[in-house]
């Protein structure tokens, strides 16, 4: 049986999971708040939290992947006018 490859090391740094764990116990004490400033409103989602965690870490330089952003349409060009149909 041979020995299976790892992947290369590890997907997010640890300053970005402390970022996290920071982010998910403000969550449950009831003090996150969402939006810049935190002038939104109380966060009450565990996604929502992690996400806040994670872009406080990348805003200061931790090992976090990139966002995904929204897939852009791709916009194909057409040749000349449509041809009607008779």
């Amino acid at each position: 049986m041979a020995a299976r490859k790892k992947s290369g090391g590890r997907k997010y740094g640890k300053a970005a999971g402390k970022r996290v764990e920071s982010a998910m116990k403000k969550r449950k004490k009831g003090t996150l708040k969402s939006g810049k400033g935190g002038k939104g409103g109380k966060v009450k989602s565990r996604k929502q939290a992690i996400a806040i965690g994670l872009s406080e870490a990348r805003a200061k330089g931790a090992k976090v992947p990139r966002k995904k952003g929204a897939k852009k349409k791709s916009s194909r060009k057409r040749g000349g006018a449509k041809k009607k149909r008779q």
